[in-house]
């Protein structure tokens, strides 16, 4: 995997949960700015996720392939099923959720990271 594409990934996240923690703090509903932030972040996931199965699959062997590759599909769609829950009834509570899932998407990608050994 790329080293750098790694850590982008795991300050943006780190930064969308900062980010959901203070719209909630300022008892504001997410609103299209926290959208477009969640998108962007998930727009960084993905480009890794496909760096990372196209060398999966071009033969890098890995300890623990499947489990690698279900973290990855996993990093991908959580953030965009915490904004579905953050945005479908707006209330305060939402940037908290949108935190949750940047925060959880923080621990799959660092789990990834750790996955990442390849052998031989």
């Amino acid at each position: 995997m790329i080293t750098p594409l790694v850590v982008a990934t795991m300050v943006l996240t780190g930064l969308l949960a900062l980010f959901g923690l203070t719209i909630t703090i300022l008892n504001r509903p997410p609103d299209r700015v926290a959208r477009i932030a969640v998108w962007a972040v998930v727009a960084v996931l993905a480009l890794q996720a496909v760096i990372a199965a196209v060398q999966v699959f071009a033969g890098t062997a890995l300890p623990e392939t499947s489990t690698f590759l279900i973290y990855l599909v996993l990093s991908v769609c959580v953030l965009p099923i915490a904004t579905q829950f953050a945005t479908a009834e707006p209330t305060r509570w939402g940037g908290a959720v949108i935190a949750a899932g940047a925060i959880a998407t923080l621990v799959a990608v660092q789990r990834i990271q750790s996955l990442w050994i390849p052998l031989g």
